[in-house]
């Protein structure tokens, strides 16, 4: 038996349940079916009558895990063999696992039927009456941003033993909440996994493309791995596990402790848009050493943690080594400026494409992604020389991951912005994802399967080089790997510009620039609150989003448009619930506004991380009036309150949580607390905009 303080496993061995996850405080029970697969045109059952741990002590990863690993062999075939991985926190109610197949002899995975014949587990939602499905990458058109969704799953889907996608599956009854889940990444509805439900409210999670290839060889050389499973089960109603289970993704999934920090982010991307489409000149043309260092002083004066410096500021893709047009003397002086403020240096990588003349993509012809057997054509990227496809699922991954490695050692860069990686891309044999003996579209599923995974590797080898290291995904477009596969590896970058023009059936305007969202003003905004729902299940740490410091008006801006300080205290109530990005012309933000800004994120560093462990408390709509969020931790009473309102007026709120002594806010606050030591607040608004309330602060 495998146990912490509030978890049993308990092994079974038979057809109907391999193992047993019981909850240590009540004795409730959910048995796990043994993963079927189908070897050689046959379905097979993994009973395994008995199973041998194959390494004593188990081992301790980061985050207070252990990991756990045991062995056996199938009781109707000695020759094969299923190894199963459980991580398991020491506080936490959330078992990680996952299986490994082998064999003594050659065998192979087949698909008879011509799809995935692969079931992972089986449980039972018998005594849970109540379920939910919830989403994780369903992407939005309204924010043109993935969102969270939880929709119920009722009697009438057992019934009619419909399927869903998940990755997460919930449970509740009076007493107990169960969920299960998997780590992979998908747009909805672009299953490769989902749960069958069937009649008895039994679910079933199964392969649905991709999870392996036909005719796949498996040996004791050539294991089958599955990707990884979460079970967790807890005393008490839907809310008690979403807690925890926020709080295991926060502290015990990836082993990367970086990715979790609550940095705050500066961003050049926006500015050089607006170069583009306001002043119209280059993305590149304030991509250079003045430029910047003239931002890093602005943003360090204003509490920025990370300098990000977006595309351009490398002189080819594959090799990415600094532009020597725009940074002569390389980047060592950017490094140097931000060492002496203490802040982090970030660089944007696309990381599936090599210029036509880089090393990287002379050295790795044979990577070079195709589709229908042909290489794509070369483009240009972001004005910088053309460049092709090269798949990460190949043996060019690690090659990636090394010239990351490099720059860590050679430039000084801990943060990397990944863009571009569309889940789809690669179809060619011999990369690790099918052969000649696969079909095309065989090929390109295995690929998209297996892109989530390879990109983890590459984070996880960066990360093991550099523990300091944070690589970052950007999902601002639909079409990309979504789900918890990443999150165990690194976080998201959420929201570009939000909508264009064409989301809301707006004519293309003459200029071209089809983006809405990329001025100031509460609009933006309220786009990029609106995937706050996220925080309930995953913390909104993972999920950067940039908001714009403008406080006054550009050059040839009607008046009518000229913003303020309010638009600054809008950016400031909603980045430091968690989403933690900055992004803008920061070279025209007033001393007052780069002071306003320096002030509230100094006073948001003294409690950011109990913001970031808090467990989110959210009134009213998006947009509405008043809209809270509460981030107060439940143990310390630090934390923040942001309220914003749309229409003028007065406004009161009390605090779910009691608060912490030392309290700071903007004007038009009013603060008491009542006999709990909750928070009573009194909101004046003399027009729309957004109050922040800061407890537990030292002025």
């Amino acid at each position: 038996m495998i146990t912490n303080s509030l978890v049993r496993i308990h092994w079974v061995g038979t057809a109907d349940c391999l193992w047993r996850y019981e909850v240590a405080a009540t004795g409730q029970t959910y048995d796990i079916s043994p993963p079927v697969f189908e070897i050689d045109g046959s379905e097979r059952i993994a009973v395994i009558a008995a199973l041998e741990e194959m390494r004593e002590p188990a081992v301790r990863r980061a985050g207070n895990v252990t990991e756990y690993v045991y062995a056996g062999s199938f009781t109707d075939d000695p020759e094969l063999a299923l190894r199963i991985t459980l991580q398991i926190p020491d506080d936490s109610p959330v078992v990680r696992f996952r299986y490994t197949l082998t064999s003594a002899r050659e065998c192979r995975l087949t698909k008879t039927a011509g799809k995935d014949s692969l079931t992972y587990l089986e449980t039972s939602f018998a005594h849970l009456p109540a379920a939910w499905e919830v989403r994780l990458s369903e992407f939005s058109e309204l924010v043109h941003s993935f969102c969270l969704a939880e929709l119920p799953v009722n009697d009438r889907h057992f019934d009619n033993s419909l399927t869903v996608m998940g990755p997460l599956l919930v449970g509740a009854s009076d007493t107990h909440a169960l969920l299960l889940a998997y780590e992979h990444g998908s747009q909805v509805p672009d299953a490769f996994l989902q749960y069958h439900l069937s009649p008895t409210r039994a679910a079933t999670l199964c392969a649905v493309k991709g999870s392996y290839c036909d005719r796949q060889i498996v040996d004791s050389a050539t294991p089958y791995r599955t990707l990884w499973m979460e079970i967790a089960a807890v005393p008490g109603d839907v809310d008690t596990l979403a807690r925890a289970y926020r709080s295991f993704v926060l502290k015990h999934l990836s082993p990367n402790r970086q990715s979790r920090a609550p940095y705050i982010f500066y961003n050049t991307w926006n500015f050089q848009e607006r170069n583009r489409w306001w002043y119209h000149q280059q993305y590149l043309d304030s991509m250079n050493e003045e430029r910047m260092l003239q931002e890093i002083e602005a943003a360090h004066r204003m509490g920025i943690d990370v300098f990000v410096l977006d595309t351009g500021w490398y002189e080819k893709t594959g090799d990415w080594r600094t532009s020597s047009a725009r940074f002569p003397r390389g980047l060592a002086p950017i490094k140097e400026k931000l060492d002496e403020y203490d802040m982090k240096l970030g660089l944007w990588f696309n990381p599936t494409v090599a210029a036509v003349s880089s090393q990287m993509r002379r050295r790795h012809e044979d990577c070079l992604m195709t589709r229908n057997g042909k290489p794509g054509h070369p483009h240009e990227v972001w004005e910088t020389e053309a460049s092709q496809g090269l798949c990460l699922v190949s043996r060019y991954g690690d090659a990636f991951a090394d010239e990351l490695i490099r720059l860590v050692r050679e430039v000084g860069v801990t943060y990397f912005k990944w863009d571009a990686i569309g889940q789809y891309g690669c179809d060619a044999p011999g990369h690790g994802h099918g052969t000649e003996e696969n079909t095309p579209e065989e090929r390109r599923n295995s690929y998209a399967f297996q892109l989530g995974a390879a990109m983890a590797r590459v984070v996880d080898k960066v990360c093991a080089a550099c523990p300091e290291a944070i690589v970052d995904f950007d999902i601002t477009e639909g079409g990309r790997t979504v789900g918890l596969q990443f999150l165990a590896a690194g976080k998201y970058f959420l929201i570009n510009n939000g909508p264009y023009s064409q989301n809301y059936d707006l004519p293309k305007p003459a200029d071209g620039n089809v983006n809405l969202f990329f001025f100031p003003g509460p609009a933006r905004a309220w786009i990029c609150r609106t995937p706050l729902t996220y925080d309930k299940w995953i913390p909104s740490v993972l999920f950067l989003t940039h908001y714009l410091p403008d406080d006054t008006h550009r050059e040839g801006w009607n008046r009518d448009q000229e913003v303020n300080a309010e638009n600054q205290w809008i950016t400031i109530a909603s980045l430091v619930l968690g989403q933690n990005g900055i992004w803008g012309d920061l070279l025209r933000v007033s001393d007052e506004g780069i002071a306003r800004f320096g002030t509230a994120l100094g006073l948001y560093k003294q409690v950011r991380d109990d913001i970031t462990e808090s467990y989110p408390v959210r009134t009213g709509a998006v947009g509405g009036s008043p809209e809270v969020h509460e981030k107060i931790s439940e143990e310390t009473g630090r934390g923040v309150v942001s309220v914003f309102a749309s229409a003028p007026g007065r406004y009161t709120y009390v605090t779910q949580n009691a608060v912490a002594p030392g309290i700071w806010h903007n004007n038009g606050v009013t603060v008491t607390t009542d006999a709990r030591g909750r928070a009573c607040l009194d909101l004046a608004f003399d027009k729309a905009g957004a109050k922040v309330i800061f407890f537990g602060i030292t002025a």
